[in-house]
């Protein structure tokens, strides 16, 4: 059985005009280079004619295998479906608006399999975005990105990226974490993360899917995913942790209080703000072991999260 060299995986929605462009790209790309290949499209409840052009590539291209959601969940489950059916040693994730460039795949490829990174990111170095919208808000969340994972990139949201089979088959996507694959793939223990500068290309056709809301998800999303790569297996850990110095602040605060007024014999004690610090205290870190305790209970249970509606699938 030949073994695939390189798996493409590709969530959309709504991008009739440009699929063909961009499978034609990929297919010169490839055999140029003589890979073994499979491109796994993801479609994620378009409206337009994106299935039906999916499955006129698909009998065109033997390489073609699809995924169609009922409806629309996001990038990260098309990402998540995409993962879990490619079979390729390593697996290259972009876009289809074809402002990634296929001519990138090789050295991605190279940079894995040569070089031994277990991740490459891309770096849009130039970008052809507005400035106040996009540019200048990326650069932003790029440099708190760095700072709370420590991780290197100049660019955590380019949509092409190269990983070895292995990271893909790691880390679980969901929600809006395809942002974060590469502190998903550090938790997960893949340390060898890079990047490459790669081209930008102006969008030629469409229109962006992604709003200013993202601006409001993204810092959430960092939250999310710090919390759940350290403590996802261990939430007593930290619920627990900040439940006992609670415990502890105001059970201090409240012996002292008691001490003050039985042994120095002040009779006001429950009149001062510390009683009532030391009460929320002892009620705060009570509320957070219990919700730790909750939280270690549901963790050991199995999760539906990355559970689709899928309507079709091609091979």
């Amino acid at each position: 059985m030949n073994t695939i060299q390189i798996s493409v995986v590709i969530s959309l929605l709504n991008e009739q005009d440009s699929l063909k462009e961009l499978m034609e790209w990929i297919h010169k790309v490839m055999e140029e280079n003589k890979f073994s290949y499979e491109v796994i499209f993801v479609d994620d409840g378009s409206t337009d004619n994106s299935w039906q052009i999916i499955t006129e590539l698909s009998q065109q291209y033997e390489q073609v295998k699809a995924i169609k959601f009922r409806r629309n969940y996001g990038k990260s489950a098309g990402l998540y479906k995409g993962f879990e059916k490619a079979q390729g040693d390593v697996v290259i994730t972009m876009d289809a608006d074809l402002q990634d460039s296929p001519d990138e795949i090789p050295e991605l490829y190279r940079m894995i399999t040569e070089e031994g990174y277990d991740l490459v990111s891309g770096w849009k170095k130039k970008r052809y975005d507005p400035v106040l919208t996009k540019n200048l808000p990326s650069k932003l969340y790029n440099a708190t990105v760095r700072m709370m994972t420590g991780i290197k990139l100049h660019d955590f949201n380019c949509g092409l990226k190269a990983y070895r089979k292995q990271v893909v088959k790691s880390v679980e996507v969901y929600g809006e974490m395809h942002r974060y694959i590469p502190v998903l793939a550090k938790w997960a223990g893949f340390k060898k993360i890079g990047e490459k500068v790669v081209l930008h290309q102006e969008r030629k056709y469409g229109v962006s899917k992604f709003g200013i809301e993202r601006f409001i998800r993204g810092p959430l999303d960092l939250l999310s995913v710090m919390f759940m790569s350290r403590f996802s297996k261990r939430p007593m850990h930290f619920f627990g942790s900040m439940g006992t110095i609670c415990f502890l602040i105001g059970f201090v605060i409240l012996i002292y209080l008691s001490y003050m007024k039985l042994v120095e014999l002040q009779y006001n004690m429950t009149q001062r703000p510390l009683f009532y610090l030391g009460i929320v205290c002892l009620i705060l870190g009570v509320q957070l072991f219990l919700a730790g305790f909750l939280a270690e209970m549901i963790s050991r249970s199995s999760s539906n999260r990355n559970e689709y509606l899928v309507d079709e699938i091609i091979k």
